[in-house]
């Protein structure tokens, strides 16, 4: 099997199996003041400060990193723990983009129809268009919200530049930053994007599923502008109530030391693949949908002749390839992708778009035998009639 499926999620390291393994043992309730409870707790400091320092965060409190179950629920308990602060408040406007994961867009959705106003910036070429975004800002700003990596084409938008005019202009407002395709991908810190919340996720980077982890910056808990979202024993700090997943948390720990002491080798790697793989395809007739600015190392988005992605993505199936067309999470709608409409493609061309995604683990040979498949299927499959 060759699996380029890497932005959906990643195989699981050994020594994130193995630390995992080893936590099952660790039975106690975090929360209980006994020595197997003690023993537990230890875990999960253990892994908070290893997915700190892959953060660039430095040692943190349980209230300034949070462990989630998924990034999905970062994002959740970001968006709806600001703006829910605030909500007695005159400031009533949310930015974010129009190509967002559906963790957020759908999350925007709901603030909508609960009579918040929702602005999203056009993301043409992946890039952030800085011009609408300025004119959006005013006093009535409460959250930004805005992803660092675009899960289905790479764009790395301009987090950072947009952030700090926020910060500017609207100093009372709260920035987030979705960044879980990011994280370990590209370099950054929430300190360096000016983001008083970040989402991460464990199973991006060779960690389990099941478990993420939310940032809270110190200026925005001392200033009371986030409140919780899961409500109960006030486990993660007040902020996350619920038994936590040690094991989960575990291998999350281990793979984030892992992902940051490998961070150079691993990315030059992934580059290197996915340019390759660009050539390739490109030289058999597929077109790679290139941001403008600036891409990630691990994600190639290519649109193929006439050709329809599910076709195709059934074709390379039954070789042992696995590719997607798109964001996992919205696997099962029959929308079309407005990540690619956004990105400038039309309904036909995002139609035939497949995503290829790549990780450390992934070979060269891997990539010539995905494009002699590519090859192969252009040559062979029907095409759309137009």
């Amino acid at each position: 099997m060759i699996y380029f499926d890497n932005s959906a999620t990643t195989e699981i390291s050994l020594a994130a199996k193995q630390k995992m393994t080893e936590t099952l043992d660790i039975y106690g309730n975090p929360s209980s003041t006994h020595s197997v409870g003690i023993a537990a707790a230890r875990v999960i400091e253990r892994a908070r400060e290893q997915v700190s320092a892959a953060l660039g965060v430095g040692r943190v409190s349980a209230q300034n990193l949070i462990f989630t179950s998924c990034g999905s629920e970062a994002n959740n308990t970001a968006i709806l723990g600001s703006v829910y602060s605030k909500a007695k408040r005159r400031a009533n406007k949310i930015i974010t983009d129009n190509s967002e994961h559906p963790s957020v867009e759908n999350v925007m959705k709901r603030l909508e129809a609960d009579g918040f106003e929702v602005v999203r910036i056009k993301t043409e070429g992946g890039v952030l268009d800085e011009e609408s975004f300025m004119k959006a800002l005013d006093d009535r700003v409460l959250l930004v919200s805005l992803m660092l990596t675009n899960n289905e084409t790479g764009a790395v938008y301009d987090v950072k530049k947009l952030f700090s005019a926020a910060k500017r202009l609207c100093p009372d407002a709260v920035t987030h930053c979705d960044a879980v395709q990011g994280f370990l991908k590209i370099p950054f810190s929430p300190k360096s994007l000016s983001a008083d919340l970040l989402s991460i996720s464990a199973h991006k980077i060779h960690g389990p599923k099941g478990v993420g982890a939310l940032y809270i910056s110190p200026e925005i808990i001392k200033a009371k502008k986030i409140v919780p979202y899961l409500i109960g024993g006030g486990q993660e700090g007040g902020y996350r109530s619920g038994t936590e997943n040690i094991v989960g948390i575990a291998g999350f720990g281990k793979a984030a030391e892992q992902g940051r002491l490998s961070f150079v080798s691993s990315v030059e790697k992934m580059t290197a693949l996915r340019d390759m793989c660009q050539a390739g395809a490109v030289a058999v007739g597929a077109k790679a949908n290139i941001p403008t600015r600036m891409r990630a190392p691990h994600i190639l988005s290519l649109t193929l002749p006439d050709i329809k992605s599910e076709t195709m993505l059934n074709f390379m199936s039954a070789k042992g390839i696995c590719i997607s067309a798109g964001s996992a999470c919205s696997a099962h709608s029959r929308n079309m992708s407005p990540t690619l409409i956004g990105f400038g493609l039309s309904a036909a061309e995002a139609d035939c778009t497949v995503r290829v995604s790549f990780s450390e683990y992934n070979t060269e040979r891997e990539v010539e035998e995905f494009c002699s498949a590519l090859s192969e299927g252009i040559k062979t499959l029907v095409r759309v009639r137009r």
